[in-house]
């Protein structure tokens, strides 16, 4: 009796077997780090990467790309270091702003039938340029409530490992399993069946612009909690390590098709690659080809797991 194996079940595993791979190659590496204080230090960046990749996630559902995500992050950043922390009415009003910015522009992009790419690229210039204009040189402040927060620490598992997982989780049921979520997917996956069904593609991309804006804001918040300060350039990979975690976690540049969970981890996955370039004592200038190296490789992985998929279709 043979025993066929599901490539769709491979296709979702993907995503934690190579999670859970590059932290067995680090243990190896580096044994000590199998601890709550290493597991702390190498993830303690993970959770704005997480927040950052789940908002690209939002605008991939929409079969859309936002080359401005890092820009965006960084010019919250600078707000919360700056505006919420001296004048927090003011930082709130600024950060509630920023979200129904991004909410104009998914209507804008829709409207005028615009590419997102060329429309977001152009934005990204716009968040940066108002990062600069806010903080001209790297400083400022975190709100100490907020630091607060991102700097508590749990009693078994590190706090960035623990809001990841319950990020991807929430995400998942809201975005995977519920009415309004099989909706908004449908936006991407089959516009003219859910404009045929009576839906407004205009407010499903709102929509998901909006919470793409406000993830975008969580990340930047989150991100001046964890480094105290902020910099008009901090998070400017975000654009890349966003994208790159949508893929790794199994999602798709067309066809609303997504993971959120495996975005989440993803995520997680990239901000261990740094660790493990720096324990094998890669030098500086060489970490992003290495970093590309491993992506490469996973996504042949990805790649030889869909053709396995079709093949038994």
């Amino acid at each position: 009796m043979s025993v066929r194996f599901d490539p769709k079940i491979l296709r979702a595993l993907v995503p934690a077997l190579s999670f859970a791979l590059l932290l067995a190659a680090i243990f190896i590496i580096q044994p000590r780090t199998m601890s709550y204080f290493g597991l702390n230090l190498m993830l303690n960046l993970a959770l704005p990467i997480a927040f950052a990749t789940i908002a690209q996630m939002f605008i991939l559902t929409v079969n859309d790309l936002d080359l401005s995500i890092g820009g965006f992050v960084s010019m919250v950043a600078c707000i919360s270091a700056t505006w919420l922390h001296d004048t927090p009415l003011l930082g709130i009003a600024a950060l509630l702003g920023c979200i129904a910015a991004y909410a104009a522009l998914g209507a804008l992009i829709h409207l005028r039938n615009l590419p997102s790419i060329v429309v977001t690229l152009g934005m990204s210039f716009v968040w940066t340029g108002c990062a600069v204009l806010l903080l001209p040189s790297p400083g400022g402040a975190a709100p100490d409530w907020l630091a607060a927060i991102v700097k508590f620490r749990l009693p078994f598992v590190p706090l960035s490992i623990l809001a990841s997982i319950l990020l991807g989780v929430i995400v998942h049921f809201a975005l995977m399993r519920s009415a309004a979520g099989v909706v908004l997917r449908g936006a991407g996956g089959n516009p003219q069946a859910v404009e045929r069904a009576g839906w407004s593609l205009l407010r499903a991309k709102v929509t998901m612009y909006a919470l793409a804006g406000l993830f975008g804001v969580m990340s930047g918040m989150i991100l001046v909690g964890t480094t105290t300060s902020a910099d008009a350039n901090i998070a400017l990979r975000y654009t890349l390590l966003s994208i790159a975690g949508v893929i790794l976690g199994g999602g798709e540049f067309t066809g609303g098709r997504v993971s959120p969970i495996g975005a989440v981890l993803g995520a997680l996955t990239l901000a261990l690659v740094g660790s493990l370039l720096s324990f094998l004592r890669i030098a500086p200038e060489w970490q992003i080809g290495a970093q590309g190296i491993i992506l490469i490789l996973v996504l042949a992985l990805r790649s030889l797991v869909n053709r396995l998929e079709e093949h038994q279709a």
